[in-house]
């Protein structure tokens, strides 16, 4: 039994190495956006508590970045944490996903690979409905990464596409009213500036990745995404593997981007 699951592995290796090197002969990317789900439906196949499958999830996401930005993927943001999962899941689910994104930023804060990798990070969404401890994390790695300008990771927390565009024709309206901007003034670029993602170097997604085979995007960069190239697996988040996105991105590569068309 060993033996072939020993043969089954070298094969898989096999197959990575010739896909990594058929998929660097393209274009890669410059932004990557990934709705990670699926990580509920993989706990309670295996008879685990919700919350251990976004803990496993999690642990994931390190490796995926490492995947990522070693193929030259420069940009990535990752859906973690919907305005509708603070509504629709039970106090004891969140009070474990608090405790899990505490963790991990303390981890992201003391990480060298950030620091090697020159990683800017962001997070994007209304961060006014978590809790403070993670606001205060959140401010202060966001203020420690702001001069980093190699790599950047946006982390969609509290985030809701709908909201964000209302609260950016809020803030719009807002300065009509005071005298800073005129109706003339506001355009495509103008309202792009006044979103959560306003001051990130490069906004919209090349390519969109979602796990869990659900097809829909689930209220996510409404506005970004309008020319992004969208590929759905039928992989849960935890099980996500390099093949994976080595052939979402194969599958990006073999597509012609028509804007408008």
């Amino acid at each position: 039994m060993w033996r072939r699951v020993a043969e089954m592995l070298g094969v898989y290796k096999v197959y990575e190495w010739l896909l990594d090197r058929e998929v660097r002969k393209g274009s890669i990317p410059k932004h990557v956006a990934f709705i990670l789900d699926g990580n509920r439906r993989w706990a309670r196949r295996r008879g685990f508590p919700p919350w251990l499958g976004h803990r496993f999830g999690a642990d994931r996401v390190e490796d995926v970045l490492e995947w990522c930005y070693d193929l030259g993927i420069n940009t990535v943001t990752l859906y973690v944490l919907s305005t509708e999962n603070l509504k629709n899941r039970s106090k004891e689910e969140l009070e474990h996903i608090f405790d899990l994104l505490d963790q991990k930023l303390d981890e992201v804060e003391s990480s060298e690979k950030i620091k090697k990798r020159e990683v800017r990070i962001k997070v994007i969404g209304d961060t006014s409905l978590l809790p403070e401890r993670l606001r205060e994390k959140i401010a202060r790695i966001e203020k420690n990464t702001i001069h980093y300008n190699k790599r950047f990771l946006n982390i969609a927390l509290a985030y809701g596409g709908r909201k964000e565009i209302v609260d950016a024709v809020k803030r719009i309206s807002s300065e009509v009213c005071s005298g800073k901007l005129s109706i003339d003034d506001i355009d495509e670029n103008l309202f792009s500036r006044y979103l959560y993602t306003g001051d990130i170097p490069y906004p919209e997604p090349d390519l969109v990745i979602r796990t869990s085979g659900e097809v829909r995007i689930s209220n996510f960069l409404l506005y970004q995404i309008a020319y992004s190239e969208l590929v759905f697996l039928d992989v849960y988040w935890p099980e996500f593997r390099k093949i994976d996105l080595l052939r979402a991105v194969r599958t990006y590569q073999s597509r012609k981007r028509r804007w408008g068309g």
